[in-house]
């Protein structure tokens, strides 16, 4: 475990042995921290993504405590993630260590972390569910929908979906119990084309806003 601070935030990384491989957690940790958002990446990427990193430099400021979470795969250095059981079972092995600072945990991601979330919200007892850029579908295939999985959360869940996700756009998302914050433009990374009329820094700012004012509302 290593460990740095800068202002009022420090930042500390932590490997943690599960029954899918060691993972690895980057912890943002608040001064005077009310909440845990656990955030895990996607089946193609890793936490260095641009909406991870700037709710991990947004969010200790407002009192919650960020925890960047690598999968077992991811910190192996393979290339292509395992299948969702197996994601899941990395995540359970997380969750001890995540819950560890005795509180409220917000379990989010993004992608396919974002399935691993809904799917497992109600089981590990987490307080809400974070999805970021949920693949409502594959892309061009509408009728392969994943809708139940977030549908079954069971928590109270947000959702932030780029405009333009061929992933699932946030029309295609089915009615329910849940908040969606629209992205505009935004492709799955939340990347904005250079001819869109808002750029890559304030779309940002809607993702870390979205999240900020929704966090603030969990009692």
């Amino acid at each position: 475990m290593s460990s740095h601070a800068t202002s009022d935030v420090t930042e500390i990384i932590e490997t943690i042995e599960t029954d899918a491989g060691t993972a690895r957690v980057t912890w943002r940790t608040a001064g005077k921290a009310r909440l845990v958002l656990a955030v895990s990446h996607g089946a193609g990427g890793g936490i260095e993504a641009r909406d991870l990193q700037a709710l991990a430099r947004t969010l200790p400021s407002h009192g919650v405590t960020v925890a960047l979470v690598e999968q077992p795969w991811r910190v192996a250095g393979k290339k292509v993630a395992p299948a969702p059981k197996t994601l899941d079972t990395g995540w359970r092995g997380l969750w001890p260590a995540l819950a560890g600072p005795g509180l409220p945990v917000i379990a989010g991601g993004r992608s396919a972390g974002a399935r691993v979330a809904c799917r497992t919200a109600t089981e590990l007892g987490a307080a809400a569910v974070l999805a970021l850029s949920f693949p409502l579908h594959p892309p061009g295939r509408p009728e392969k929908s994943r809708a139940d999985e977030l549908l079954g959360a069971g928590v109270p869940t947000l959702v932030v979906q780029g405009g333009n996700d061929p992933f699932g756009r946030p029309e295609e998302f089915p009615e329910g119990a849940y908040q969606l914050v629209e992205v505009p433009y935004g492709d799955h990374g939340f990347a904005v084309p250079k001819r869109a009329p808002l750029g890559q820094d304030r779309a940002l700012e809607i993702v870390t806003d979205a999240v900020t004012q929704w966090s603030a509302s969990l009692r």
